[in-house]
């Protein structure tokens, strides 16, 4: 039988190939450090993980974001290096939280004073307000291209969504950050311009209004109203009305979701449309 080192445990993938587990216990709390395919791996990500917490500080006055002094050579995010430990990134952000503020969260989270920071590495790094705490210990942040996308009922859900801000949406004319910081999606840092497929908010002599517009072989403008619940309505109408006529264009339909069924019909009957549209044939 093999003697293996404190925290280090050994079992048997299902084709009988050995490896070797690594966990830890901080506070009464009992931690995984992931599996490894030699004991001393296992025993290095033990020892790691151990020294992280080993230099805690005064727990006792601690706060989330607020910074004791620390020792010589006190690890931080930054200081994570793939070639002096086998931890993974998100383990070793998960061990630093648990050290400074005394919260275990699952992810490569960092709890900060009313907001929390998402590492998706050390040079990409997500702010969120502190109520999504609980989404994004339980949904993983990933990236494609320039998007953020958590899996969500088996589908990749873009985090925009989440903030109102739907698919079709163009960064700097439908939205925009408030503080310029495109990584920081704490309440009211995004600002909403455009909720609506096919509306654009536009200003003249001062005031604004809303203009719909429609792609048929190029756009064309359906309309321009006073309010925007009117314009994504008017765009509905002449989505449907381009299908009666015989387009097969599959367009988006806008879902208003603050008025009632029978207040979106009555609208619907009232609005005007142009009548480019309503004689528009394939």
């Amino acid at each position: 039988m093999t003697n293996n080192p404190p925290g280090v445990f050994s079992a048997k993938k299902k084709d009988g190939t050995p490896y070797f587990r690594a966990s830890i216990t901080y506070k009464g709390k009992h931690i995984s450090l992931g599996s490894f395919n030699d004991n001393a791996s296992a025993n290095a990500a033990y020892n790691t993980a151990s020294a992280i917490l080993g230099r805690t500080g005064d727990q006792n006055d601690r706060k989330p974001g607020i910074s004791n002094s620390i020792p010589d050579k006190h690890e931080t995010i930054l200081s994570y290096d793939t070639a002096d430990t086998p931890l993974s990134f998100t383990k070793w952000v998960m061990l630093i939280n648990l050290r400074d503020n005394g919260i275990y969260c699952r992810g490569p989270i960092y709890l900060r004073m009313r907001y929390f920071e998402y590492y998706l590495d050390q040079k990409t790094v997500l702010r969120f307000s502190a109520d999504e705490l609980f989404y994004y210990t339980y949904h993983a942040i990933q990236r494609r291209g320039g998007h953020f996308f958590v899996p969500d009922y088996g589908s990749q859900l873009n985090i925009l969504n989440r903030y109102g801000i739907p698919s079709h949406a163009v960064k700097k004319r439908d939205y925009y950050f408030r503080n310029g910081d495109e990584f920081d999606f704490r309440a009211g840092n995004i600002v909403i311009v455009n909720r609506y497929h096919g509306v654009l908010r536009e200003t003249r002599r001062g005031k604004p209004y809303f203009t719909a517009r429609i792609h048929v072989n190029g756009d064309m403008i359906v309309g321009r109203y006073e309010e925007e619940a009117d314009a994504a309505i008017a765009y509905n109408k002449a989505a449907d009305t381009l299908r009666a006529n015989g387009f097969t264009i599959n367009y988006v339909s806008n879902y208003i979701d603050d008025i009632s069924d029978a207040e979106y019909h009555i609208r619907y009957d009232k609005i005007k449309i142009s009548k480019r549209i309503k004689s528009a044939r394939p």
